[in-house]
């Protein structure tokens, strides 16, 4: 019976440090890293492709080794990289361009939080006079 008792405790103690954690959390805002401007898929540095979502290393060289030999004329141009699919290119789009400077940088944005619905009052009668 004494160790039935101490798991008790034990998931006691796990359950009040958690709930002290969360708390102290709770005065801070979450935040998550947003892509902002352009970059230009003829000029940018891999460091710059890295940034947009879903380009990592490889991805980046086989864009400047591909621009090296073909500069890109259009932005769905990048198709013919391997690994540039249609659904890969649409969520890219709007960060690509063909000319002019690059200008994504990442910055850090809150996180919303998602609205609870108001519980239904259903089944309720108004108090009133």
């Amino acid at each position: 019976m004494k160790h039935t008792g101490t798991k008790v405790m034990g998931w006691v103690a796990v359950a009040v440090l958690t709930l002290g954690a969360s708390a102290a959390f709770a005065g801070k805002p979450v935040m998550k890293k947003q892509l902002t401007g352009v970059v230009n898929i003829n000029s940018a540095s891999a460091q710059q492709l890295d940034l947009l979502p879903g380009i990592g290393e490889k991805a980046a060289r086989r864009i400047i080794e591909h621009r090296s030999k073909t500069p890109f004329t259009k932005v769905d141009d990048l198709r013919k990289v391997k690994g540039f699919g249609a659904k890969k290119l649409e969520k890219l789009k709007g960060f690509l361009t063909t000319s002019g400077p690059t200008t994504a940088a990442l910055k850090k944005v809150p996180v919303e939080a998602k609205a609870e619905p108001a519980p239904a009052a259903q089944g309720r009668k108004p108090q009133g006079r």
